[in-house]
């Protein structure tokens, strides 16, 4: 007896080539009603591939107006999407990622037929052409948000890079600098014009876009605090820009020790210095009233912050890290500075006391008393060079 469907719900006919084919009127992503066809190798099969289509018909889940494949998909999500809405630094990162991992091994790949198989065959081979595991990690994730949007824009209905498990990444990054070796880079440092800088990096634990970013009328010496507001970019093809912060919760208002608003105070003085020196010259543009300026009043660019901060380190011959590590010497350093711990915890941005006074008493457990000594000098030493 011929098997039939209800009134409504498709229609199902044998091949000459002996499978069988459901159709069914749907509504595409364009609004459109049209036919949509599934195939089965069996009757039954293709009875629910057209049950799963009807399904999202009645949920409202449109069918994709046209066939993408994954290469299609990851282009319009850059330009379309991720250039106009996200922050240019994601940008690019995104499209290194898409350009020479994503597009060579899956841009064939269908949109909607691609597969959790097919992307831990691409994880694998990339596992064999030695790439690292956090790059291949970050491949992975951008692939999963590229999806996502498409599962927003009802171009799919489940993100299969889900289903795939994340490279495991070392957590292992380095080791910050103990008490002894901030404070000997410190001294090193006190010479040179961003001796400031690096002080609010090892002591307040600012990144070195928001750190470039810190504005005069930022900083209020009265009441002892700042507020974040700015950080400095490379945009491409326009260069150094000043853009807001990304979150609020990057603005808040932060305490200012002692230590740091001495620094500041001198880099003030040296800045007034910098700017009769440079007379005419003086960059005028847009005003920005930089704390950390260039010789001339223009933006330092961050990646040249940190090769400035890899001179000052071999100057000072100590253990070699990056300004994102020196940044975790924080938490030591105002315990040395024997900076209240309600402030401190306010400066980690840490949510209980509790997480601060671990730090604490860690620190007075590995109590280095020729980094005290040494701190002592260098609070007492005046500005010099």
């Amino acid at each position: 007896m011929t098997k039939r469907r209800p009134n409504g719900g498709g229609t199902i006919s044998k091949r000459a080539d002996g499978r069988y084919m459901g159709r069914a009127y749907v509504t595409d992503t364009d609004g459109n009603r049209v036919r949509k066809t599934v195939y089965g190798a069996t009757w039954d099969e293709a009875n629910e591939k057209l049950g799963k289509l009807q399904d999202q018909e009645r949920n409202g889940i449109p069918v994709p107006s046209r066939s993408w494949t994954l290469g299609e998909w990851l282009v319009y999500w850059l330009e379309q999407i991720v250039e106009p809405e996200r922050e240019h630094n994601t940008y690019v990162k995104y499209e290194s990622k898409v350009r020479l991992y994503l597009l060579p091994h899956l841009g064939k790949k269908s949109l909607v037929k691609l597969t959790p198989a097919q992307i831990r065959t691409f994880m694998a081979a990339l596992r064999r052409e030695e790439v690292g595991a956090s790059v291949r990690f970050e491949v992975l994730r951008v692939l999963r948000n590229a999806l996502n949007r498409a599962i927003r824009e009802e171009i799919l209905t489940r993100n299969v890079a889900l289903l795939v498990d994340m490279p495991k990444v070392s957590k292992d990054k380095g080791k910050a600098w103990n008490a002894r070796e901030a404070i000997t880079f410190l001294r090193a440092a006190r010479t040179h014009r961003l001796y400031a800088a690096c002080v609010l990096v090892l002591v307040l634990g600012l990144r070195r876009s928001e750190l470039l970013g810190l504005r005069w009328q930022d900083v209020d010496f009265e009441a002892r605090q700042f507020t974040p507001v700015k950080q400095v970019q490379r945009v491409k093809g326009v260069g150094l820009v000043l853009k807001d912060l990304k979150t609020e919760s990057s603005q808040a208002v932060l305490p200012l020790p002692e230590f740091c608003a001495r620094a500041l105070e001198e880099r003030r003085e040296l800045q007034e210095l910098e700017q009769k020196i440079a007379g005419e010259h003086w960059s005028q543009e847009l005003d920005h009233d930089l704390i950390f300026s260039s010789e001339h009043g223009g933006m330092i660019d961050p990646v040249g912050f940190s090769r400035t901060f890899n001179r000052l380190v071999k100057r000072a011959g100590v253990r070699r890290i990056t300004v994102r590590l020196a940044r975790h010497t924080c938490g030591t350093l105002l315990a040395f500075l024997k900076v209240h711990p309600k402030v401190a915890q306010a400066i980690l941005r840490h949510s209980q006391i509790s997480m601060t006074m671990d730090v604490y008493t860690h620190v007075v457990g590995d109590s280095e008393r020729e980094a005290v000594g040494m701190l002592a000098e260098l609070l007492e030493d005046p500005l010099i060079g």
